[in-house]
């Protein structure tokens, strides 16, 4: 039975693989192979779910292949399926299906057409290998898949800025959240001392004995995972996002935002509930922060004037409301209210063209003015100042921004020193005089190694804020944010010998990566002959169309995404850093995510807009 679970990733996988071969013109085609990969996991998925039920809905567990195995070290695949993946896995392949009759219809002619198709069935992808995952690092592939997606499809029209802008903008909140993540693996590594399954999670023995002299280990990862939770599910105080990813089509917003990708914070919350449910004080952080926010952005909902973002925080309300269920043990109440509020935003999204036409018909044809009424008051005035509040989304976006990017975004006057020739004749070197320190036998004592490696972390993080604050020189933000790889790996070798092998599998992604994306920013440098800066929009997808998907795949391979060794390179620098070592800890995995958000806002500044230019190419002039 289990081998089922292999039959439910593989069908959406190839049907993602085989629509990537379709021509872009073949529009019935393209929507044949998503209608048929959809609607076979659907019944597979139900007939699936009725057998399990059927024999009495055992917890399964099916541990697969090992990526990468050392010593101390084994990165490997595991899938769990009880009755939460049930419910995710039946309301998911349900709303996938109806979105994607729907599309097929929708987006005729549209220039993306073939591009929307591969990016939805790419999104089910990884919304199944997420809820079907059975351990922290199987759920990261997931989670970083429908990251990538929701970026792809939120800026789905790449010529116009605002799309665009708002991609970038949700993609940075995913990475805050993926901060909670990667520290969350960390430190159950040393928990643990084991990749832990989701299924040894369910061992209330096990758990307790580990938790019982290791409190305070056990509340920092339980707030790790809800920090996740919150920057995906939307909640406070992340909650602008939601209706800023709505400027993709109508289709992706009803999928993505309204109903299933929103929604992952919750499952990730109900997976971790036998960790966390004897933790009082986490139950009343999540059951506190649900209800904050379902207050909040309900006002704010009540004031929205469009119906996208309408519907946006309603449903951010109804999550807080499912995250207040969780932390009170009601699984079934929350995962009810999850399946509820996924259909229901689904409908709200997919009329809201037809009821936008509706109303405004209504309005040009029967509007009456209502007639106001003054009131005073201290019960009044309180109103209006909610009122305004809410029409100001309570500043959260301001809040967030002061919180997380404000201190980056102070570094760019003291980080100037970052330029070419520093790095060239001061930075490389000195990693050259670090490799020699760490890799050879020098009568270090252990203490000054780990201060050199908080320090060397500590340079790369600087390394990955200077480009993410580059706004001229595109090809010195790449090559800071690849020798910040190669710092990250001198301050774990410095501080817990991080071998040839492993400095291979973590480097030989960045290294591919580094130089197949200088060589896109290079060539088309040299196609346009002028500069082109990070400090707008340059739209050159539309001339360079392959020079752009090679490059975002060199971007993904720095980002650490899994098509490179990187990705699980990245587990594996986690797990030489003790646990003592927080502030190694916090250098590395801050870098990490700073990294990732540099180098897509290098390809959507470069690749992605309108372009702005008023002369012609030198191909238009010879043509």
């Amino acid at each position: 039975m289990e081998a089922v679970l292999h039959l439910l990733l593989l069908l959406p996988l190839t049907g993602f693989l085989v629509s990537l071969g379709v021509p872009a013109r073949r529009e019935k085609v393209l929507s044949q192979v998503a209608f048929w990969t959809v609607g076979l996991n659907l019944l597979t998925a139900v007939a699936f779910v009725v057998f399990w039920a059927i024999r009495q809905s055992p917890a399964l567990d099916l541990r697969d292949v090992s990526i990468y195995r050392s010593a101390q070290f084994d990165f490997f695949l595991d899938f769990y399926f009880d009755r939460v993946s049930a419910f995710y896995l039946l309301t998911g392949s349900f709303i996938t299906y109806l979105v994607t009759i729907y599309s097929r219809y929708y987006m005729h002619k549209e220039s993306g057409y073939k591009r929307f198709f591969n990016t939805i069935l790419f999104f089910y992808t990884g919304f199944n290998l997420t809820i079907l995952a059975g351990n922290f690092e199987t759920l990261f592939i997931g989670w970083e898949i429908l990251g990538l997606s929701s970026f792809l499809l939120i800026a789905f029209y790449r010529t116009r800025y605002l799309p665009v802008r708002n991609a970038l903008k949700v993609f940075t909140i995913y990475r805050i959240g993926d901060v909670g993540i990667l520290l969350a693996m960390w430190m159950s590594h040393h928990l643990w001392h084991e990749n832990v399954t989701f299924l040894k999670l369910h061992n209330a023995e096990l758990v307790h004995e580990h938790l019982q002299t290791q409190h305070s280990t056990g509340i920092y990862i339980s707030l790790l995972i809800l920090m996740a939770a919150v920057a995906k599910s939307a909640q406070l105080p992340f909650s602008t996002w939601l209706p800023r990813a709505m400027e993709g089509p109508t289709p992706s917003s009803a999928i993505f935002y309204g109903s299933l990708s929103v929604h992952i914070g919750a499952f990730l919350l109900m997976r971790t509930f036998p960790f966390w449910e004897h933790q009082t004080s986490i139950r009343w952080v999540i059951a506190v922060l649900g209800f904050l926010t379902a207050a909040v952005t309900s006002n704010i909902a009540r004031v929205q004037s469009t119906i996208k973002g309408q519907v946006a925080y309603s449903s951010s309300a109804q999550i807080g409301i499912i995250f207040m269920e969780i932390a009170a043990g009601f699984e079934i109440l929350a995962l009810i209210h999850f399946a509820g509020n996924a259909l229901l935003r689904t409908y709200q999204l997919l009329i809201s063209p037809s009821v936008v036409t509706y109303m405004i018909r209504e309005q040009f044809y029967s509007f009456v003015p209502v007639r106001k009424v003054v009131k005073s008051g201290p019960l009044q005035r309180i109103r209006q100042a909610f009122y305004l509040l809410s029409l100001k989304e309570f500043k959260l976006e301001s809040l967030v921004f002061l919180l997380f990017f404000f201190p980056l975004k102070k570094l760019r006057a003291i980080l100037d020193f970052l330029n070419f020739r520093n790095l060239l004749w001061f930075f490389i070197p000195l990693y050259l005089l670090g490799f020699g320190f760490a890799y050879f036998e020098t009568g270090l004592t252990l203490d000054f190694r780990n201060d050199l490696a908080v320090l060397t972390s500590f340079i790369a993080l600087l390394m990955v804020a200077r480009a993410y604050n580059e706004k001229s020189n595109k090809r010195l933000a790449w090559l800071l944010i690849v020798m910040a790889h190669f710092f990250i790996d001198l301050a774990v070798t410095f501080n817990d010998h991080f071998d040839e092998k492993e400095a291979l599998v973590y480097l030989g992604g960045v290294i591919i990566s580094g130089m197949l994306g200088y060589y896109c920013l290079y060539s088309v440098r040299n196609l346009e002959e002028r500069r082109i800066g990070l400090n707008e929009f340059n739209g050159l997808v539309v001339r360079y169309r392959w020079y752009g998907f090679v490059f975002l795949l060199a971007c993904l391979g720095l980002a650490g995404f899994p098509i490179t060794s990187t990705f699980f390179g990245e587990d594996l620098i986690l797990t030489h850093i003790h646990q003592n070592q927080i502030l190694l800890a916090f250098f590395t995995a801050i870098t990490f995510i700073v990294n990732g958000i540099a180098v897509i806002r290098i390809y959507s500044r470069v690749f992605l807009g309108q372009q702005t230019r008023s002369f012609l190419h030198k191909t238009d002039i010879t043509a």
